[in-house]
């Protein structure tokens, strides 16, 4: 099948690639001339497991092309994909704009019937906003599905080549049974392609991160009042997510959530509710998270007291996750911040982030090469992100190069017991202190 993706950001670029990878001529569209070259260079501009050489392979075997000509990449396709940014406007909403514009100049570039795909995070709604004005548009036939993605940042090829679910929305049943052959590859194992209205569709991916949103803030509420009351937030999250109504995922204590989806979509769906809904809940999961933010930082001078000049800290972990160089949001940035207003110092090192963080901070933040060396003369060490590398470090080696014996664990990585026995002074989440 010829398909057109038209943005080359993390769900473009992932679901192109992955495309291409199931036998589809794929040619992805963006205006960015300077990162269509490199990508026809086999250069990613994101770090994502699997997925440099997956475009390196496609793009060599010329099942996956990049251009920055839409018109003529929409006129040899029968579907194009919709993969543009939604950014988060001032009053919390997501801006369709790049969307709308985006169907605009396919409409004005249509030679014949074709499928619209939006595969963008977008209010629910925009499929009829982008039928009503591509309709003024064109006389051409087509119709307008509704696609969201389920991708999680450091498992999004998998995630893509192994869905737990497709989600389709639209009424126009020729359409839906192409898309559904074209993901069947996808789902030979038996998971369901469920097929929807528009509306039900943009709204399932809202409600599936806000119901994962509402899990971690959850937790890390609990676990709050585990610290408070005595308990151990691991043994009481091993119990609950024994429980099949609850389930294990996503019930993992630690310093908030971050990345590209979570905070925004959250914030999106509160602004959806307009006058009369409250959405009390969205609102506290939103007020938990950026409470917790704050948590590591606040431990920090608990122990230290509030003044931190002429203090030291390591940082081992910068991205809002493992396995991403993606720092939108993420906790790192508020325990740093915090941090530096305290007058400390910084030194941090994370595996794929430095260049990001470089970004965001400037010179105020020491980047180290490697973790080891991020601890050298620091009073203490702080890991807000849990990459396998920072799991079974050597602990001998961290308190020789640390001024003082001290660690902050805002992902729980460490067995408390076993730190206080090796001579650490030990703080984690939900767990007791000291």
């Amino acid at each position: 099948m010829n398909l057109t993706m038209v943005g080359t950001g993390y769900v473009g670029l992932v679901a192109g690639t992955c495309f291409a990878e199931s036998g589809n001529e794929v040619v992805c569209v963006d205006i960015d001339a300077a990162k269509i070259d490199a990508l026809k260079a086999g250069k990613v501009p994101i770090y994502e497991p699997g997925l440099e050489e997956l475009v390196r392979r496609n793009s060599e075997e010329q099942r996956l092309s990049f251009t920055t000509d839409l018109e003529v990449a929409v006129r040899q396709s029968a579907v194009i994909f919709i993969a543009v940014g939604t950014p988060e406007g001032s009053d919390g909403k997501a801006n369709i704009e790049q969307i709308l514009t985006t169907a605009k100049s396919i409409a004005q570039s249509m030679n014949g019937r074709k499928i619209i795909v939006n595969k963008s995070t977008a209010p629910v709604g925009t499929a009829d906003q982008i039928r009503a004005l591509m309709g003024s548009m064109t006389r051409h036939p087509f119709a307008v599905i509704s696609n969201p993605e389920f991708l999680k940042e450091g498992a999004a090829v998998e995630d893509f080549m192994r869905p737990d679910r497709v989600v389709l929305g639209g009424d126009d049943v020729q359409a839906l049974e192409r898309l559904k052959e074209l993901y069947e590859p996808f789902v030979r194992t038996g998971n369901p392609i469920l097929v929807m209205d528009n509306r039900s569709a943009e709204m399932t991916k809202y409600a599936a991160n806000a119901m994962l949103a509402t899990k971690i803030s959850f937790i890390n509420e609990v676990a709050g009042l585990c610290e408070r009351l005595g308990a151990d937030i691991n043994e009481v999250r091993r119990a609950i997510g024994l429980d099949r109504r609850i389930g294990p995922h996503f019930i993992f204590p630690g310093v908030g959530y971050g990345g590209s989806c979570f905070p925004k979509d959250i914030r999106a769906m509160i602004a959806m509710s307009g006058q009369g809904l409250t959405m009390a809940l969205l609102r506290a999961v939103e007020e938990v998270n950026q409470s917790q933010k704050l948590v590591l930082a606040e431990k920090v001078r608990r122990h230290f007291g509030p003044d931190l000049s002429g203090r030291t800290f390591a940082i081992w972990g910068l991205s809002f996750k493992p396995r991403t160089d993606d720092m939108r949001e993420a906790p790192s940035i508020t325990v740093i911040e915090s941090l530096l207003k305290a007058g400390a110092r910084i030194q941090a090192y994370d595996p794929k982030a430095t260049a990001e963080a470089r970004r965001l901070f400037g010179e105020r933040v020491r980047y180290a090469r490697r973790n080891y060396e991020a601890l050298e003369g620091a009073d203490a060490l702080l890991i807000a992100t849990e990459w396998n590398e920072f799991r079974r470090p050597d602990f001998a080696r961290i308190k020789e190069l640390l001024k003082g014996p001290v660690i902050f664990d805002g992902r729980n990585l460490y067995d408390p017991a076993e730190l206080r026995r090796l001579g650490f002074v030990y703080y984690s989440i939900g767990r007791r202190d000291g």
